[in-house]
């Protein structure tokens, strides 16, 4: 396949920044709270990260998870962490906002936008609750918006494929088209050769065990069903491997 691909790694610490870097990434999304679709990562990490890697580091702006219908205290805390990312050095930033009726928040996103100027902006995963992915499309190419990130409406990217095959006609290459949830390295290259995108997001991560050797199984800080002795975590072998299907 002789298309010019661009992989960038949903990743949840430094250490799977740097795992993507080494698997051969363009660049990383870093988030806090992946299991709640990524909220904002911290300044600490954020400047970490951007103190080790060299390839391209954008930080999600998402003050919670759940939805994207946002107060005015949330839209405040979102324009205060672009302020926090870009003096941390970021590249870029990934945000969304919608309204109660399920179309863009245009007056919140302009004011995402003014913020983040100089900044590579994408548009996350709300694009995937808008009730008209064309017309959302339309307003986010005429603001400026670097990319879309998007699943085509549903669970997972190949499940989206035939909608994000009409998305990446619609944008005609004024809006680039980022194809994630779900990708892997069983599925990039057909989802690849079905649609027509050529940026692509996933996490490639897989389980990592504590190294702790006194527990308390009794005691949880979190979800009483999630095993707080097993970590996620990207490695550079499976993020190797899911670049190497489109190679």
């Amino acid at each position: 396949m002789e298309r010019n691909y661009r992989f960038e790694i949903c990743a949840n610490s430094v250490e799977s920044c740097l795992a993507a870097q080494q698997g051969g990434a363009d660049r990383v999304e870093l988030c806090a709270s992946i299991p709640e679709g990524g909220t904002t990562p911290s300044y600490g990490e954020m400047l970490v990260a951007r103190r080790l890697l060299t390839i391209r580091l954008h930080a999600i702006i998402r003050p919670r998870g759940g939805d994207f219908l946002y107060n005015a205290h949330e839209a405040a805390t979102m324009i205060a962490d672009i302020q926090a990312a870009r003096q941390a050095g970021v590249d870029g930033v990934v945000v969304g906002c919608l309204t109660a009726e399920g179309d863009i928040d245009l007056p919140l996103l302009d004011r995402l936008l003014d913020e983040a100027k100089g900044l590579s902006v994408t548009f996350h995963r709300a694009f995937d609750s808008c009730r008209n992915p064309f017309a959302a499309l339309e307003l986010l190419a005429t603001r400026g918006v670097d990319r879309i990130l998007t699943s085509g409406q549903q669970p997972t990217a190949p499940e989206g494929a035939p909608l994000l095959r009409q998305l990446v006609e619609a944008a005609a290459n004024r809006i680039t088209i980022l194809a994630g949830c779900g990708v892997n390295e069983t599925n990039i290259r057909s989802l690849a050769q079905t649609t027509g995108v050529t940026e692509f997001h996933f996490s490639a991560r897989e389980p990592v065990a504590s190294a702790m050797k006194v527990r308390n199984a009794a005691v949880k800080m979190g979800n009483k069903d999630v095993d707080e002795y097993m970590r996620m975590v990207t490695t550079a072998h499976r993020v190797r491997e899911t670049i190497a299907q489109l190679s």
